[in-house]
């Protein structure tokens, strides 16, 4: 049985490079912000002086940052990333429509649709084009994308080419060809790197860390008493599904209590299906998944998760036993 101070790891998910002690501490911030949402405002200093647990930010943007020409698709993609992108795409095209039906989301299905249509266009193409015009063309469908709601606005300092390149660290980290496998066994290492299997392990991840997480974990000795996912790709259909180790997907058996958070403006997310398409681990345990409704821009983020009170309170509840 796991015993000792309690250990608090948060686990990022795509972007650019981060600053450790910087993201650190805004995730602690917000987790405060979700504390207050969820009536818990007395165990704010225990969280962010350190009383409550040991908090730890892996930080493995550096792993993807990559020299080269920033902006170009020609040149930053190559052939293997191209191919995922258009399937990882696809999958989140078809959870967007199903979010976002004709009849009752008139404006966004006509987005989808427009991005759909785009898409088919270049998939259609690729034999006769190269690796960068089919990437040009893929932006401009991440470019329609971000015409949904909640991202609407987000263009003003996001465009389609930086969701697409952002996007990409997805395919990068599930590529299992040998020469590029070792990619993501150094962000699991990074990941896991100084956790003690002997103490209580509290996971926050998000995102592409999701899916590190997932397969991590599977690689940890110790127990980890809850487990939460936001804004995870993990259900996004075969692109990421099958691609994950080990397979068929199963919740890690050291996993006592698997929380997913999902939010209808995100994106990136493969909306509610973590709990039928992932199977349980030996002792029962699988997904647990609820919505929550970030306000402001670009929900696909850390810390607007974190503010809520719904994703606060099992962290917190967590760590006072």
């Amino acid at each position: 049985m796991a015993t000792g101070k309690p250990q608090l790891l948060f686990v990022h998910g795509i972007g650019g490079l981060r600053d450790t002690a910087t993201d650190r501490d805004r995730w602690l911030q917000a987790l405060a912000v979700g504390a207050r949402d969820a009536r818990m405002a007395d165990t704010i200093s225990g969280l962010t002086q350190g009383w409550l647990a040991d908090v730890t930010f892996a930080n493995y943007s550096d792993l993807f940052n990559r020299r080269g020409a920033q902006g170009d698709p020609a040149r930053e993609l190559d052939e293997h990333e191209v191919p995922f992108l258009a399937e990882l795409l696809d999958a989140m095209l078809e959870e967007l429509a199903e979010e976002f039906p004709l009849d009752s989301s008139p404006q966004d299905a006509r987005v989808i649709r427009d991005a759909r249509f785009q898409l088919d266009a270049a998939i259609q193409g690729r034999q006769s084009q190269g690796v960068g015009d089919i990437a040009r063309r893929l932006v401009g469908v991440t470019t329609t994308m971000l015409r949904l709601p909640g991202v609407r606005q987000t263009a003003q300092w996001m465009n389609g080419w930086a969701v697409l390149s952002q996007l990409a660290q997805v395919g990068r980290y599930l590529d299992r060809r040998v020469k590029t496998a070792e990619l993501g066994a150094a962000v699991r290492a990074r990941v896991l790197e100084g956790l003690d299997p002997a103490r209580p392990l509290i996971v926050v991840s998000h995102s592409l860390g999701t899916v590190v997480a997932y397969e991590a974990l599977h690689e940890y000795d110790g127990a980890v008493p809850v487990w939460l996912t936001l804004g995870s790709p993990l259900a996004l259909g075969a692109v990421v599904l099958d691609r994950l180790v080990p397979r068929p997907a199963s919740c890690p058996a050291n996993v006592a209590s698997w929380l997913n958070f999902w939010d209808r403006d995100d994106i990136v997310v493969g909306r509610p299906h973590l709990a039928n398409w992932i199977r349980p681990s030996k002792s029962g345990v699988k997904a647990v998944t609820e919505r929550v409704d970030s306000r402001g821009l670009w929900t696909h983020t850390a810390t607007k998760y974190l503010e809520h009170g719904a994703v606060a309170r099992p962290v917190i509840e967590t760590l006072r036993h």
